[in-house]
């Protein structure tokens, strides 16, 4: 069903005939490429093959070209080769091959696009926020990119979890307990006054509060702080990750692992050692920790440079800038040890590749976790770190105000109760995750063209409409409608041919969306998708022969309306990988 990989394939067979004809066989046609021209009106498809194989062959790519063209104009799919500057060769195809691929594409409904299976077992890490208050706009953009790589992932044949992993471990932690702690102390009648320096503001932990008063009564107040805090702090976390959870689920979010990093801390029963110390010997035994010291790094010292002789991490005989310590002076071991444990406990659940996604302030991570899943698994597993850079709120072109909930910050409920889930969900994903966005309330809430959310949601809506008229008229698409090769050849229109070939992008689309990790590519093409085909709807308008519902044309309809599903449920189905619903109708 993919067209590219196809094409891909025939060329390939085509090349290496042609070079044992030019007694040059045994060239590496690996980088053999298929892809849509730059240009539409250059064709169909366009490849690489002459450019990649020319010097190596010691021939002109041009004339390999030209070689290798003679060859492809025995395909009866293809119309024409053309070959274009220095070498690239363009293939218009032959329009019943469009007819066909479109009744293959009815024929396969929602599995169209849909990859075969590979047999990679991944793991998708993303939000993994500080179970210390509620979730804000910072997080909600890493939430919508992670979930939909993971879907994504998913529909390309990947096994894929989706994983959070609460940081229960850290200072954090008992910073929360002790703000928690206050807010009880306040529900147990005491006039607190203003929030300590150092502790969370915001009312979100008052619920807390009156929780434990409730659970407690005034026990705690008699206790000592070694004694209230554990209770506390295990009573604020769950909290927390309920509030974050609930947080989640307004965006259609739900990780299957939540995975807590004070189990890595933990000595369990039966054993003698925690997995952080285990997992530095497991290196160690590699030959990857030693014990030396570190130059003074250039610039701003990092929190965790010491200037002594400590146990490091040989993260650079494995890509990494710079050994990475494991212990403190104190002798605890530093975050990034937890870090080390971690991606060990998920090779160690069978994952070859994971996938992190964290925000740009994070951005140093990215040498150090790639280290690590080689020194982990000698090559065989990989880390790859996707960063999302920072959303900035504007209301009618103003910054928005900070949230009274949170204390200084503007929560991901406060978006999505003003917006609604789709709207946030489209426009986290409609730039590159590493660049800046700016999100205004009132532009992606207009029903408009120049909101892409609502353009592509009223496309799908408008495809059903297009049935419904084709209903009224007494020209019904059943399910069970054969969409055959010779209903579709009476699509002849260059828009309508146009649209298929837009529709055939979509296996490619998934695929390479997949491999980058980039799931803008989805909601970009799901624009080019409703654009093309809103232009479609509106030639119609103009010229009668061109709608796609006419009563007096049975048969042509039939097909146009085969066309039209066929819309639907690729713009549907892409929809569903970046979690945004596909209306029947626009209200």
């Amino acid at each position: 069903m993919n067209i590219f990989a196809d094409f891909e394939s025939r060329i390939r067979i085509v090349v290496e005939a042609t070079l044992k004809t030019l007694e040059k066989p045994g060239a590496d046609v690996s980088r053999i490429a298929v892809e849509p021209p730059r240009d539409a009106s250059h064709g169909d498809l366009a490849s690489n093959a002459a450019m990649v194989l020319a010097k190596p062959l010691g021939l002109k790519p041009r004339d390999l070209a030209e070689a290798i063209a003679g060859r492809l104009r025995e395909d009866a799919d293809i119309a024409a080769v053309e070959i274009a500057g220095p070498g690239f060769i363009n293939l218009r195809l032959e329009p019943i091959f469009w007819t066909r691929h479109l009744a293959s594409l009815l024929s396969a409904g929602e599995e169209y696009g849909r990859g075969s299976a590979t047999g990679r077992k991944v793991n998708v890490e993303y939000v993994s926020a500080n179970p210390t208050g509620p979730m804000h706009v910072g997080h909600c953009r890493g939430a919508v990119v992670g979930d939909s790589i993971a879907n994504i992932l998913a529909f390309a044949g990947h096994e894929v979890v989706k994983e959070y992993y609460v940081n229960d471990a850290g200072e954090q932690v008992n910073v929360l307990a002790r703000s928690a702690y206050l807010r009880y102390r306040e529900a147990m009648g005491e006039a607190i006054g203003d929030i300590p320096a150092g502790l969370y503001p915001g009312d979100y932990l008052k619920p807390v509060g009156h929780a434990l008063a409730i659970l407690h009564g005034g026990k705690l107040l008699d206790l000592a702080e070694p004694e209230w805090l554990p209770l506390v702090r295990d009573y604020a976390i769950d909290a927390m990750m309920m509030m974050i959870r609930d947080d989640l689920k307004r965006l259609g979010i739900a990780h299957e692992v939540f995975f807590s990093e004070r189990t890595l801390h933990r000595v369990e029963t039966g054993a003698n050692e925690s997995r952080i110390a285990l997992a530095v010997e497991d290196l160690r035994a590699k030959g990857f920790v030693y014990q030396g010291s570190l130059p003074p790094p250039k610039g701003q010292l990092p929190e965790d440079w010491e200037d002594r002789e400590q146990t490091l991490l040989r993260s650079t005989e494995v890509g990494d800038d710079v050994d990475r310590p494991l212990v403190k002076s104190n002798g605890a071991y530093t975050y990034f040890a937890a870090d080390v444990a971690y991606f060990i406990d998920k090779f160690e659940r069978g994952f070859s590749e994971m996938v992190f996604v964290l925000g740009a302030d994070h951005g140093g991570y990215v040498k150090r976790l790639e280290a690590v899943a080689k020194a982990v698994s000698g090559g065989t597993a990989r880390a790859e770190v996707v960063l999302c850079q920072l959303v900035k709120l504007y209301r009618d072109g103003e910054p928005f105000k900070m949230s009274k909930r949170s204390g200084d910050f503007v929560t991901l409920a406060d978006v999505v109760e003003e917006v609604g889930r789709d709207p946030v969900r489209f426009m986290m994903l409609f730039r590159k995750s590493d660049a800046p966005l700016d999100f205004d309330f009132q532009k992606v809430t207009e029903q408009s063209k120049d909101n892409p959310v609502f353009y592509v949601q009223y496309a799908h809506a408008r495809a059903q409409s297009v049935a419904r008229q084709a209903a009224e008229a007494g020209i019904v698409a059943a399910a069970d409608t054969p969409f055959d090769a010779e209903l579709l050849s009476r699509l002849v229109d260059e828009g309508e041919i146009g649209l298929v070939r837009k529709l055939a992008e979509y296996p490619r689309l998934v695929q390479s969306a997949a491999e980058a990790k980039e799931p803008h590519r989805v909601a970009f093409y799901l624009y080019d998708v409703a654009q093309a085909f809103h232009a479609q709807y509106n030639r119609g308008r103009d010229v009668p022969g061109l709608r796609f519902v006419n009563a007096e044309e049975r048969r042509l309809t039939l097909a146009r309306l085969g066309l039209v599903r066929a819309v639907a449920s690729v713009i549907a189905s892409g929809l569903r990988l970046i979690g945004v619903a596909a209306p029947d109708e626009m209200r």
